[in-house]
């Protein structure tokens, strides 16, 4: 029996502007990957185009200018870190003695150099996803397309590759994130697009996306036993949460809220505008079914 065919991706329409951090989210299945292997020429549309750095994908002219680090990467188990670079350095056209020269820069800003003559069967996954990231950089790269670049790496590692990123924004590369950890994603991405059943369902800046909500929490100490009920009588929009006081409503609300805290002899040690994470996006798009 055959199976029917899947459409993974339907009526896309995407910009990545140059000299950013664009992350793509999406659950299992959304499409992610064969966006990216379209980018690549690794697959082709039945329908519509793509323009990678002016070209078509596929362009030898546009792929020499790229770097890639695809998810679940292998390298020839026996050759060493040292050796893997040099061999993808040779394969990118780089000629010694510059190859030599960015193979070591490289192996030092990932912290690989103490495991330069190490063969790569005995490395650990993270240290496989900071060997990736050095040959993806190896080309020097206009765009920088990377696939779960931090999966297994553990947290120093995660902000240490964080850092080499935006390093490279700073020189002006453009950075195409495919990532599940959506904290990572916020915390380095200009902007996002989330996609869901092969359909562009959100995108925009992450400042834009995250922005904080007409909900704030106010920390208050000493408050007296019986004020809370008091206080919640007064304002509807009022309730106790993780230790805090959490009020849905304007600054006019507020202000009198302080002033009635105050009023009961308690100290005002915090007050937070609620600002929803990317995650919170991210399942209130996908988890709860806003659709395509």
């Amino acid at each position: 029996m055959r199976r029917p065919p899947v459409q993974a991706l339907r009526g896309l329409d995407l910009e990545v502007p140059r000299g950013q951090v664009f992350g793509l989210l999406g659950p299992n299945g959304a499409g992610k990957t064969t966006l990216v292997k379209i980018l690549l020429a690794i697959a082709w549309p039945t329908r519509g185009g793509a323009q990678v750095l002016g070209r078509r994908p596929g362009d030898v002219r546009a792929k020499e200018r790229i770097g890639y680090l695809p998810e679940n990467h292998r390298y020839p188990p026996h050759l060493t870190g040292e050796q893997v670079l040099h061999y993808f350095g040779m394969l990118s056209g780089v000629r010694q003695p510059e190859r030599s020269r960015r193979v070591e820069a490289l192996l030092r800003r990932v912290r690989m150099a103490e495991w330069r003559a190490t063969r790569v069967h005995k490395y650990s996954k993270g240290m496989l996803q900071r060997l990736g990231m050095a040959q993806a950089l190896l080309n020097e790269p206009e765009l920088l397309i990377l696939d779960e670049p931090t999966d297994g790496v553990d947290p120093i590692g995660r902000r240490e590759i964080r850092d080499v990123l935006l390093e490279q924004r700073g020189r002006g590369v453009t950075i195409f994130l495919n990532s599940h950890l959506l904290s990572e994603v916020e915390r380095i991405c200009d902007r996002v697009a989330i996609l869901k059943e092969g359909r562009l369902v959100r995108q925009g800046g992450v400042e834009d996306l995250t922005r904080p909500s007409s909900v704030y929490q106010v920390e208050a100490r000493g408050l007296p036993a019986d004020a809370l009920a008091r206080l919640a009588a007064a304002f509807p929009g009022l309730r106790a949460a993780g230790g805090r006081l959490e009020l849905a409503g304007d600054l006019s609300s507020l202000n009198r809220l302080i002033d009635a805290l105050r009023r009961d002899g308690a100290e005002i040690a915090a007050i937070l505008p609620r600002k929803e994470s990317l995650e919170d996006v991210f399942v209130q798009v996908v988890g709860e079914g806003e659709t395509p």
